[in-house]
């Protein structure tokens, strides 16, 4: 399997290891539980991913005007199997009773939502693809998961996580994933894995902000406060204090702490926290400028699919300076914030 094809999950493989070698035999049997379950599926969808597997995709069709979403959820009934499952909502129905259902429904739309109204992005394709959520994968199941094809929902143990349809910046994140594939298909280890997981969560952050009407100011920051359980509150991450997010977190805040052969998910701090200081440093709502200059260095095809935090930190420079002048207030603060972090420009 190549570091393409990695399932992408938001509890990281690292942390699911750490727990299930806890002295509490009941979180060592969660956690094991659970890698046995992702490590499953992270073999039998990897070819879903080869396939999608791409590089720039056109923003619109002219088969198509764009700006209407297209989902569909199915309920898996606590299923693990690889298909679908039941349609229980289809695009333009109304909400469900069941609460899963409808938080999977209106995360999917607002992601496509902010890629619409920001880029003119026509879903994770930039072609119209339909969004597809499976809500109730598994017992207890604690992660969420995209897999080249559709998201998956557990609905948490208890601990680690909770229902986890319940993040907005979640969804945010995992479709992501898909738009990296489509555009820049970074490797999923080293430091191109650690971008890919920073982009997710560079952009799964502003659907959130944009979602509740946060801007760089009132957001906090956090990915995953609205799903976690105890044991790893109040969030997965913190783009502005990476390390501080949970007593589990080893997310390092520059490359002093860059931990060689880590985690993707621990490293992408580093890029996180860049995100983090531009968009503060500038102000107002994220995706104005610090985002937009992120999504053009994501589309830019001097992005290489193995790039290195210098080499993709370099890109940001050189698409702030032409957007907005080698001299302005946004090309200042990429710098700023890359030099802070301790990555080279």
């Amino acid at each position: 399997m190549s570091a393409h094809n990695h399932l992408r999950c938001i509890l990281p493989p690292s942390l699911l290891d750490k727990l299930a070698r806890s002295d509490d035999a009941d979180l060592r049997a969660a956690a094991l539980d659970a890698m046995a379950l992702d490590n499953r599926f992270r073999i039998a969808r990897a070819e879903s991913a080869s396939r999608i597997g791409g590089r720039r995709a056109a923003p619109i069709t002219f088969a198509r005007i764009g700006g209407q979403v297209n989902r569909t959820i199915y309920d898996k009934h606590h299923d693990t199997s690889q298909t679908l499952g039941k349609v229980v909502r289809a695009e333009g129905q109304p909400a469900a009773d069941d609460v899963a259902v409808t938080e999977g429904y209106d995360g999917l739309g607002e992601t496509y939502d902010y890629y619409w109204s920001t880029f003119q992005r026509d879903s994770i394709n930039g072609q119209g693809q339909s969004l597809l959520g499976c809500v109730h994968f598994g017992t207890d199941y604690p992660n969420a998961f995209w897999d080249g094809h559709a998201m998956f929902f557990g609905d948490g143990d208890g601990r680690f996580l909770t229902r986890t349809t319940a993040g907005i910046d979640v969804i945010g994140h995992e479709l992501t994933h898909g738009v990296t594939q489509y555009e820049a298909n970074l490797v999923y280890s080293g430091q191109s894995g650690a971008l890919n997981e920073s982009i997710s969560d560079v952009f799964g952050i502003q659907v959130k902000q944009r979602a509740l009407g946060l801007n760089s100011e009132t957001s906090d920051w956090l990915i995953g406060a609205d799903i976690v359980g105890p044991e790893l509150a109040p969030a997965l991450r913190s783009m502005k204090d990476p390390g501080q997010a949970n007593p589990h977190d080893d997310q390092p805040a520059d490359m002093d702490g860059y931990v060689d052969g880590g985690d993707v998910h621990t490293n992408s701090g580093i890029p996180n926290r860049a995100f983090y200081l531009v968009a503060s440093k500038l102000g107002g709502n994220a995706w104005d400028a610090a985002g937009p200059i992120w999504y053009a260095t994501l589309r830019d095809n001097r992005l290489n699919s193995t790039a290195t935090f210098q080499e993709f930190a370099r890109l940001t420079l050189a698409n702030a300076q032409q957007t907005y002048g080698r001299q302005s207030a946004q090309a200042e603060a990429v710098s700023g914030a890359w030099d802070t972090v301790k990555v080279p420009l």
